[in-house]
């Protein structure tokens, strides 16, 4: 899996650091799998929200730092090491995405650590040979296309040979559009065991549901990226995300995961915002709107109208690159 280069000593820097950035998965466009492949994935890059770590020579493996991802780091170094036979090791955890959030935190983690660690030793390790090794990437491509591109993506869904599904598309998002994230810190989107049950008691995905989404994408959702037209790409995702939402329903407890959050987008839909939705199980809640001035001025609103809710707003932009990998010495 991993070549050894020459290094500097038992190791060839002094040390790496790697700012992974989060990610809004858009929807599945095809659970129905006829065609040979199944799932196929929508995601945005996000600037503002990141999982930043160090990797650096230490006396044995350890890994210290943000507390809400120490256990699965370890877990996650310790494979590394066996598998790749590394030297000691240190980790330090900066700051993490929030976890179970819908955005993409434990695809990140994975990948900083291994390329960072690969990077640390002299390894030629590849992104994708990271996500599969460390089991990440089983539906989706999108947080590995995240971490290597940045940018609009879109994934060819996972066919039969156990690789992580291919990027078919890649497209930068307008750099003056921003997003409106909208976070409930009280509620948990499905992962893990929950996420693979959940999976197994969905009812069949119609094809015509399928064929529906790929059109959107295809030729609305796509050339709206690409010609900058807010109009096609909101008119797009907002149906994207009210379908597929309304068909993972059953295991959600509605189209949105959090009430709240469900509350607020209904709002913004109801003065007119159209790109708006759920960010894989949720609950992160977002909405895609044309500049700063107006993310800024929606955002002043639902905080004061919403204030109950005890829910947290960022307005941001989606990040037109992947991750920065740093080597120091």
């Amino acid at each position: 899996m991993a070549s050894r280069s020459i290094l500097v000593g038992d190791l060839l820097h002094a040390r790496v650091g790697v700012t992974a950035p989060a990610r809004l998965h858009l929807g599945f466009l095809d659970l129905e799998g006829g065609l040979g492949r199944r799932f196929g994935s929508l995601g945005l890059t996000l600037e503002g929200l990141s999982t930043r770590l160090l990797v650096l020579p230490a006396n044995k493996l350890a890994v210290e730092g943000a507390a809400a991802e120490l256990e699965r780091a370890r877990a996650m170094l310790d494979r590394l090491a066996r598998a790749w036979d590394l030297p000691p090791l240190g980790v330090v955890i900066e700051q993490v995405i929030p976890a179970h959030a819908g955005l993409g935190s434990g695809t990140q983690l994975a990948l900083a650590l291994g390329v960072g660690a690969a990077r640390l030793a002299g390894l030629s390790v590849a992104p994708r040979a990271v996500a599969q090794f460390l089991q990440r990437g089983g539906r989706s491509g999108i947080g590995i296309g995240a971490f290597e591109q940045g940018g609009f993506i879109l994934d060819g869904g996972r066919g039969e040979d156990g690789q992580p599904p291919p990027l078919t598309s890649r497209l930068a998002f307008p750099d003056e559009w921003r997003l409106l994230l909208i976070f409930d810190p009280a509620c948990e989107g499905l992962h893990g065991a929950g996420e693979d049950h959940a999976f197994r008691r969905l009812p069949a995905y119609p094809e015509e549901l399928a064929g529906r989404l790929c059109r959107l994408v295809l030729m609305q959702l796509l050339p709206g990226i690409a010609t900058a037209d807010l109009g096609a790409v909101g008119s797009a995702v907002g149906e994207i995300q009210r379908r597929v939402g309304d068909y993972f329903a059953p295991a959600q407890s509605g189209r949105f995961t959090s009430p709240a959050v469900s509350e607020v987008l209904a709002w913004l839909e109801a003065e007119g915002v159209t790109g708006l939705g759920q960010s894989s199980w949720g609950p992160t809640g977002f909405a895609i709107l044309a500049d700063d001035a107006q993310a800024t001025a929606l955002r002043g609103v639902v905080e004061r109208r919403f204030d109950h809710h005890r829910l947290g707003f960022l307005v941001t932009r989606a990040r037109n690159r992947g991750a920065e990998v740093e080597a120091q010495g």
